[in-house]
């Protein structure tokens, strides 16, 4: 499988990703947990059916020490005792985000109700951002058919 575009080699989507790159570390050092990042990551790449996005995610994931239950478990994260409460307010925050137009309404109070008792307002800036950060990558790769599989943690930086 190729990718419909060269992407990373063209010169309009350099630009592109200049920007959303830099969000995404906007993101990064936050204080949102690093743990947490990536879970939302993978959820919402696994939901968005990006290969590319949970190939990098969860090798990223296993590099920094996550274990493999846990990233084994994202998918079904409801069922597994593994995932902490503030863990699980992120994860059920990032598939509704993800699944906003799914729900009249969008996001559910209950579900902004519990990512508020785990998280602070700036780690909620940065929980909402990064929802948004990571379905902005997901549909670029998708919509470009971008393989998955070959990534190498941190590839890029």
């Amino acid at each position: 499988m190729n990718a419909r575009v060269n992407f990373f080699g063209n010169p309009l989507a350099a630009k592109v990703l200049k920007h959303i790159n830099s969000a995404g570390r906007a993101v990064t050092d936050s204080p949102l947990p690093s743990v947490t990042q990536e879970l939302v990551k993978i959820r919402a790449s696994q939901i968005n059916g990006c290969g590319a996005c949970t190939d990098m995610h969860t090798k990223d994931a296993a590099a920094a020490g996550e274990t493999s239950v846990r990233l084994n478990l994202v998918a079904v994260w409801r069922e597994a005792t593994v995932f902490t409460e503030a863990e699980r307010a992120a994860l059920e925050l990032t598939e509704q985000g993800t699944r906003i137009t799914d729900a009249a309404g969008g996001v559910s109070g209950g579900a902004w109700a519990a990512a508020a008792e785990h998280y602070d307002e700036d780690q909620l800036v940065a929980l909402i951002s990064l929802i948004a950060v990571i379905n902005a990558y997901n549909r670029i790769n998708v919509i470009n058919q971008q393989p998955a599989g070959d990534y190498r943690p941190g590839q890029f930086g």
